[in-house]
């Protein structure tokens, strides 16, 4: 048996290298005639198919592939609720009805009916924001959100590890099934990879309910490492909802030493705007579980709001599913809109030339424009791109700083302390095409300016990348800033 698999595997490998020139020159034409790519992606794939053909095609295997064809998630059984509540939120924008505490929020009406009509992304003007930059703190506040719920708790996470922060969420689910509450959790294959069957067949003993996104091949074999569900969501019984940058790990509590203490920006939303998160997550539910949960009307019960906020909020998602890139889209457009300044946090900053040409200009134009990524990679290839974006950054006049506290992994864009858009998406090429994202758009100056509160205190722990500092840096830094750029289409 094992001579024959062998002798297969033999068989396989002569064909490849027999007829490579063939089989590269039939991907180098799909990749030109057939897919809809940047020319930067097209060139960086063609000059990889033909220098080293060998790891270019395994790499094209991996990594390559185009999902940009249909819509992979539908709505259908509440396309007809969400198409008036659209409908009626458009009629008031074009009224002038729609009314928005601030009246200088008037010139991003634009920007909300943009999100209303290419994402269905409903305004809603009730919620109440709590922002937790520190892990303990999020994961205490889910704990005790948890121990609440009454009806159902949905979690969807890129990245859950079975280490000491999972052995303490893992008993409150099995407690709370127990109860008769319904616990649901979607999880991303390749985020999870460290996670075993043996963990999952647990869970589901217990009463808990587990989709896998993308599901791995062959055990762990992963083909399709682009197009990965990037997405944080928790929906307890429709009334609370998280949103934001932490995964479940030890790391992002502070207790890996490689990292040290973990900067992030996550939020805690009650409200109306909850209800965009639950259907986020069950169009992705429905998708890998191969069920129709809107079909359950319970899970959609308008409840009962403890916290009256008064925060305007749009949940905005993108993805390989569709042609429109909403997140990418919206930092454009914040970057466009901005009279004063605009802060970014991202752990990746590789923009494409849109936006990258729009920051340039916003900073040329006098637009106080500040970056800040972190200090040390957690990927080193994307790092270094990073770091070369930074340095044009740098020329073009804008304050970019480098957090020296640990790892900085917040995602967060804001201008004129008046409108932010933060959750899952970094800066970078992949969130803004290849990974399943989402993110809450705030319109409120009361959370904004908490956030650039914040953003400035993080200032006090950074070192500031000015040119005299930039140009510093050595040969082999720049080689590597160098070799990574050329690969940043991919990255």
């Amino acid at each position: 048996m094992a001579e024959t698999i062998w002798n297969t595997l033999v068989e396989i490998y002569d064909f490849l290298m027999n007829n490579l020139v063939v089989i590269n020159i039939i991907l180098a034409l799909a990749i030109i005639f057939f897919q809809r790519r940047s020319p930067q992606t097209v060139w960086t794939w063609l000059l990889l198919l033909y220098f080293i053909p060998i790891l270019g095609f395994i790499l094209y295997l991996m990594i390559g592939q185009d999902f940009h064809k249909s819509r992979m998630f539908k709505a259908k059984e509440i396309e007809g609720d969400l198409k008036y509540a659209v409908r009626r939120q458009e009629e008031n924008i074009y009224r002038k009805r729609l009314r928005l505490a601030n009246p200088e929020m008037a010139r991003f009406k634009d920007l909300i009916l943009y999100n209303l009509e290419a994402g269905q992304a409903v305004l809603t003007d009730n919620n109440d924001v709590r922002i937790y930059k520190d892990g303990r703190e999020k994961f205490q506040a889910l704990l005790t959100e948890m121990e609440q719920a009454k009806r159902y708790i949905h979690m969807q996470y890129y990245i859950i590890k079975n280490d000491e922060l999972w052995q303490a969420i893992e008993p409150v689910l099995k407690r709370k099934v127990k109860e008769g509450v319904a616990v649901r959790i979607l999880f991303d294959s390749m985020g999870c990879r460290t996670m075993k069957n043996r963990d999952w067949e647990r869970l589901e003993r217990a009463g808990i309910e587990v989709a896998e996104f993308f599901p791995a091949l062959l055990g762990n074999l992963q083909l399709r490492i682009n197009y990965r569900n990037h997405r944080k969501i928790v929906v307890i019984d429709g009334r609370i909802g998280f949103v934001g940058g932490f995964n479940v790990g030890r790391e992002y509590i502070g207790l890996d030493e490689k990292f040290g203490y973990w900067r992030d920006t996550h939020l805690c939303i009650e409200g109306a705007a909850v209800t965009s998160l639950a259907v986020r997550f069950v169009l992705d539910w429905n998708y890998a579980a191969k069920e129709n949960l809107f079909l359950d009307d319970r899970l959609f019960e308008i409840p009962h709001y403890v916290r009256n906020g008064h925060d305007p909020v749009q949940i905005i998602s993108s993805g390989p599913d569709s042609q429109i890139k909403m997140i990418h889209d919206n930092y454009l457009h914040l970057i466009h809109s901005a009279k004063h300044h605009v802060y970014i946090q991202t752990p990746y900053f590789i923009p494409d030339d849109s936006i990258l040409d729009a920051l340039k200009i916003a900073s040329r134009s006098g637009i106080d424009v500040r970056i800040m990524v972190p200090c040390k990679p957690d990927h080193p290839f994307v790092y270094w791109a990073t770091y070369s974006y930074i340095g044009e950054m740098v020329e073009a006049g804008a304050k970019c700083y480098v957090y020296d506290n640990g790892f900085l992994h917040a995602k967060t864009l804001s201008v004129d302390g008046m409108v932010a858009c933060v959750g899952t998406a970094n800066m970078d090429i992949r969130s803004f095409g290849l990974n399943f994202e989402v993110n809450a758009v705030i319109y409120s100056e009361r959370t904004v300016q908490r956030l650039e509160r914040a953003f400035e205190n993080d200032m006090t722990k950074c070192t500031h990348v000015t040119r005299k500092v930039y140009d510093q840096r050595g040969l082999v830094i720049k080689a590597k800033e160098q070799f990574s750029r050329l690969l940043s289409p991919l990255l």
